[in-house]
């Protein structure tokens, strides 16, 4: 058996047009893209509730889990928006943590707060906003889905 090469018998070989994917794909999309930003939205209350019950740490008068907790506020949503394309990936995880923290800061009937109004929540409550509201400028999008010509040449 001889193993010839495309295009050593003088003839060319057939291209084929773009493979095409199934419709079932297609119709995945856009469950596939709810479900990422749903569990996105869940990642943000989960880092709202443990960094209001863990953001009062102090080391000789400064609030380190709070700063702490302003860089993780940042990589977070940051990263995710990357990894997601756009600044509604950033967004999604923001909006998560911003119903969590402020409902855990609201004062409840029994007079109980989670998120007191000292130097560690207002670092984490106030710090968090300014943080999130720039990992969502700061990230990258890859174009509005308003402006996008779908299927135009």
């Amino acid at each position: 058996m001889r193993e010839e090469t495309p295009g050593a018998s003088g003839v060319e070989p057939q291209r084929l047009g773009p493979v095409s994917r199934p419709v079932a794909d297609d119709a995945m999309g856009p469950m596939v893209a709810g479900a990422a930003y749903g569990m996105l939205f869940l990642l943000g209350i989960v880092l709202g509730v443990v960094g209001g019950f863990q953001h009062s740490w102090y080391v000789g008068g400064v609030p380190v889990a709070a700063l702490a907790w302003l860089v993780v506020l940042f990589a977070v949503p940051y990263g995710m928006g990357r990894l997601m394309g756009g600044k509604a990936g950033a967004l999604v995880p923001a909006l998560g943590w911003f119903a969590s923290s402020f409902l855990l800061a609201a004062k409840q009937r029994a007079g109980d707060l989670v998120i007191a109004g000292d130097t560690s929540g207002f670092w984490y409550l106030y710090g968090g906003v300014v943080v999130l509201a720039v990992a969502v400028i700061v990230t990258r999008s890859s174009g509005s889905w308003l402006l996008r010509s779908y299927g135009r040449a």
